[in-house]
């Protein structure tokens, strides 16, 4: 069962929402109608990313808009939620997939599945560690001890990460620590994640 996506919004230094689509937007939303000049910073927390709503409209409007579309219900096979995307591999490859019981699509589904079963706690630990990195480049780039804590999450640091972000504004100190929990408590002292990301960040 796939996690559900939750959202945090932020209005300047001051996190003001954050839960599912439809708990967050219509606090957003009000805000925004209160000022609509107000900018703000969304961050989808799984994956640390920024998305942009349009909070123009009214407020079913506002949530129509961001929630993906209901799947059709009716005669027919079920799409699932499969997305078709391009994949580009050589054809000894294509060769041994075309040969798998059910085609080349499921046998690359079986595939990821049995990688994320393996080592689904590395793999939680690259995810986490990459996420707060991206919230932590966007709204505390500009605070003191900013480079030094980057490096002690992505070197799994607890302890160094957890003193340079203390004395940062609360809101942001605090969704940053949750968002990097995962990195921490799944990295068990490995040093597998790389720091070259720093050079994005």
């Amino acid at each position: 069962m796939e996690e559900e996506r939750t959202y945090t919004a932020f209005e300047g230094q001051t996190l003001i929402a954050s839960g599912p689509i439809e708990a967050m937007l219509p606090i957003a939303k009000a805000r925004f109608d209160e000022n609509e000049s107000v900018l703000f910073l969304v961050f989808e927390d799984q994956s640390g990313r920024q998305v942009d709503f349009d909070l123009r409209g009214a407020l079913t409007e506002v949530v129509a808009r961001a929630l993906p579309p209901r799947s059709r219900s009716g005669p027919g096979r079920p799409k699932l939620g499969v997305v078709s995307r391009e994949v580009s591999l050589l054809p000894r490859h294509w060769a041994w997939l075309e040969e798998q019981p059910n085609g080349a699509s499921a046998a690359l589904r079986r595939l990821v599945d049995q990688a994320r079963k393996r080592e689904p706690g590395e793999q939680r630990a690259r995810l986490a560690t990459e996420a707060a990195g991206r919230i932590m480049s966007a709204v505390a780039g500009n605070l003191p001890g900013y480079e030094e804590a980057t490096r002690a999450l992505y070197a799994a640091n607890r302890a160094g990460f957890e003193d340079l972000v203390l004395h940062w504004p609360h809101d942001i100190r605090d969704y940053i620590r949750r968002g990097a929990e995962d990195a921490f408590r799944y990295k068990d002292g490995s040093r597998e994640v790389s720091p070259d990301c720093l050079n994005g960040v």
